[in-house]
């Protein structure tokens, strides 16, 4: 008999029940839900690494749970592992991604589960790098321990779209992320912008810069705002800083280069001054790196995304100005858009828009985003989503 609230496990099913339905959610993916939701808290912790969570379970009852939390620790497989009160031999593990079957930092994660006695593992995604895709699976096949793929896999999918884009094209993923009014606008047309938006969307903001590895700016930006460009919620941590300056005109006395979190990275060109490059490359946590041209003389935003990409940084958010911004639109350099609305409108033309990219004459050639999001910060509308590419 079911009770009047609450799971009850039957079958292979979970019947969530309430007075007026009931909801009946498969097993496995009831406990690779709770695999991603592990993976969840390490956001802004894993760097480079994918995010992973593991749940080892034995005839429905959780034995033990287990995430990767930060770069450099142990693997959620073989945390949930060394996490485990009971003897796992003959469980079952859940992992939103496949088990890595190659040495980096950490031992391979399947021969800690061969040697744990597992019988099955649940994936929710295999992983995209080419040294562990499909291999990890076949690995734990051959040892005889039963393999189910693809179960919420878009979910995975989704969660770690940072880490797929890099381990793929070794590129960063690009967020661009603005602030605006109503009618467009990030700023009055005398520059003030002090605040458009509610505390609830800068605290997110915030929450947002401590998930990316670097957060990136153009020089326009630098010399308006003078910006900090760091997380200021306690117990997060900062990006490392990134600013586009094809004439190099960026203060000495920057506010940024005063913070000892975290490094500055400035990218010109070769045609800047050479003392002041030297000037700059000599203040602690600061290099100049000469950039290649596009066809405006301006730092070249593909071989920006290349040199950092090198650098090991796999996610960038840019809060760049209309210039930066318009350029990477135009490139189609931005994976994914963070735009917040606040409930205000400015009504002046000379106010500047949040994006300077090129003009369109007919709506249907317009930038479009598709898998839109939307979620209310206090006054504020989040708008998320993705760049549809032609």
């Amino acid at each position: 008999m079911f009770r009047a609230n609450g799971p009850v496990f039957f079958a292979g099913f979970f019947y969530f029940c309430n007075e007026r339905k009931v909801i009946v959610i498969n097993s496995h993916e009831h406990w690779m839900n709770l695999a991603l939701q592990l993976a969840k808290k390490a956001k802004g912790w894993t760097l480079s690494n994918p995010l992973v969570g593991a749940v080892i379970v034995n005839d429905d009852r959780l034995l033990a749970e287990g995430y990767h939390k930060a770069y450099g620790r142990d693997h959620a497989e073989v945390d949930a592992i060394n996490n485990a009160l009971d003897s796992v031999e003959g469980a079952t593990l859940y992992v939103n991604l496949e088990p890595c079957c190659h040495e980096g930092k950490q031992p391979p994660c399947v021969e800690a589960i061969i040697n744990s006695g597992i019988k099955r593992v649940v994936v929710g995604m295999l992983d995209p790098n080419p040294k562990v895709s499909g291999k990890g699976v076949e690995r734990l096949k051959k040892s005889g321990i039963e393999v189910i793929t693809g179960v919420l896999e878009d979910e995975a999918k989704l969660l770690n779209e940072e880490f797929i884009k890099f381990i793929t094209t070794g590129l960063p993923f690009v967020t661009a992320k603005s602030a605006i009014t109503l009618d467009g606008k990030v700023a009055t047309r005398t520059g003030d912008s002090q605040w458009i938006t509610s505390e609830e969307s800068r605290k997110d903001v915030h929450r947002l810069r401590h998930e990316n590895m670097a957060i990136m700016v153009g020089i326009g930006t630098v010399l308006a705002d003078d910006p900090l460009l760091n997380t200021r919620i306690e117990g997060l941590k900062s990006p490392i800083r990134v600013v586009i300056d094809s004439n190099l005109r960026i203060p000495e006395d920057s506010r940024m280069f005063h913070l000892d979190e975290n490094e500055t990275i400035i990218f010109t060109t070769e045609a800047v001054p050479k003392a002041k490059v030297e000037i700059l490359n000599s203040k602690p946590g600061i290099s100049v790196v000469i950039a290649d041209t596009d066809k405006s003389g301006s730092v070249n935003l593909n071989t920006v995304l290349k040199i950092l990409g090198e650098r090991g940084i796999s996610s960038i958010l840019v809060e760049g100005g209309a210039l930066i911004l318009g350029a990477l639109s135009n490139e189609k350099l931005v994976d994914k858009y963070h735009i917040y609305i606040a409930p205000k409108f400015i009504g002046d033309h000379e106010a500047p828009s949040f994006i300077n990219g090129e003009s369109v004459e007919h709506i249907n050639d317009a930038q479009e985003l598709i898998n839109v999001s939307y979620k209310v910060m206090g006054a504020d509308i989040l708008v998320t989503g993705y760049p549809r590419r032609s």
